[in-house]
């Protein structure tokens, strides 16, 4: 397992994380040991917006002993009071919900309390107005919740409240269908979701990835949007290349399927390499740079993909990003304007040129 730094928090999230949404209708038997499989393989970070309350008492029974070495993601919002998933802004039914699922989980403190499913501006003023919000912080300063998390599917609003709130964590939905237009939560263009990804990562916010396959869509070629499946070592390499990116949330319901999500470590870089995108990317994805680094091996040793995440996240104003662009043994400088990179990018990127673009921008 590999880690990344929550730069808001100091924690090591492991990239691959667990969703809960269907772990409830496995074996229980099956599914606490799936859930101890994923720990002891060094998952420990968990999504508890779960899609049936028979999920809480399996992570109870499953991690409770090893409470401490874990990280949940709880929302207020998510309501079980009828058993299924539901949502409610009504302030009483969150108390009370916030309550059964500490209760179920063995637990008496919340790593990542989430403002939850913000879809809409009016979500964010309901829940304001709601004293929702105000309760999420009396309990973060009575130490119950550590951090702040926020869970939406739309940029805009995403950035809205980002602008109005401190938060720590973000729950977004990242995968190719989504950014390129394609899916009932497909919300924001290509440069509104991109410019999500870079304020993260500008911001120190960490994101974790929820329906990084569509919903299994992107694995099924009959219901790709592409028409044409992906693997799903392909998606979550995907969007784990995206800025701010921490975790992605995969879901499982047995220690077979932990462990084939675990295998995406022991892939070749052919095997993840995703830029077939390329051939369905909306025309305002054209010529821009998604850092697949499929334009590798670079004649003139240059890390490519990684030299445009720098620099787009320095014109967003990343101050650090332009300080780990000076520290590269080989930057945009050592552009031989061979071609190699332009002949290969899937997304028809002019890297020669861009390379002098950038070269110029650090210079200057």
């Amino acid at each position: 397992m590999k880690y990344r730094i929550n730069q808001r928090t100091g924690e090591r999230v492991s990239e691959i994380g667990m969703g809960s949404a269907y772990l409830y209708k496995a074996n229980r038997k099956e599914a606490v040991t799936a859930l101890r499989t994923a720990y002891e393989s060094g998952i420990n970070y968990y999504d508890l917006a779960a899609g049936h309350g028979k999920a809480f008492p399996l992570w109870g029974e499953a991690l409770g002993d090893v409470r401490k070495d874990v990280l949940y993601q709880i929302h207020f919002g998510a309501d079980y009071s009828n058993g299924e998933y539901g949502w409610s802004l009504d302030l009483d039914t969150v108390k009370r919900s916030v309550d059964w699922m500490l209760g179920q989980l063995k637990t008496d403190y919340i790593d990542y309390g989430f403002i939850h499913c913000q879809d809409e501006a009016s979500d964010w003023e309901t829940y304001r107005k709601h004293g929702i919000y105000d309760y999420i912080l009396s309990l973060k300063d009575a130490g119950t919740v550590r951090h702040i998390g926020l869970s939406s599917h739309t940029p805009a609003v995403i950035q809205q409240i980002l602008d109005d709130v401190p938060v720590d964590m973000l729950m977004f939905s990242v995968n190719p269908a989504y950014d390129y237009g394609h899916g009932e939560f497909a919300n924001g263009g290509v440069d509104e979701r991109m410019a999500v990804y870079r304020r993260c990562e500008k911001d120190g916010i960490g994101i974790s990835v929820m329906k990084p396959f569509s919903g299994g869509q992107m694995l099924d070629t009959s219901q790709s949007p592409f028409r044409q499946a992906l693997t799903p070592y392909q998606c979550i390499r995907y969007a784990l290349d995206k800025p701010g990116v921490l975790t992605v949330l995969a879901g499982a319901q047995s220690v077979a399927e932990v462990e084939h999500l675990l295998a995406y470590y022991d892939q070749t870089e052919e095997m993840l390499d995703y830029s077939v995108i390329g051939n369905f990317a909306p025309v305002e994805a054209s010529g821009k740079c998604v850092y697949c680094n499929h334009c590798r091996p670079c004649p003139a040793g240059l890390d490519i993909g990684l030299i445009n995440k720098y620099y787009d996240l320095a014109l967003a104003g990343d101050g650090m990003a332009a300080e780990h662009y000076r520290k590269l043994d080989k930057n945009a400088s050592g552009c031989i304007s061979c071609g190699h990179c332009d002949r290969r990018c899937p997304f028809h990127v002019h890297q020669s040129e861009r390379m002098k673009e950038i070269n110029a921008y650090f210079q200057s």
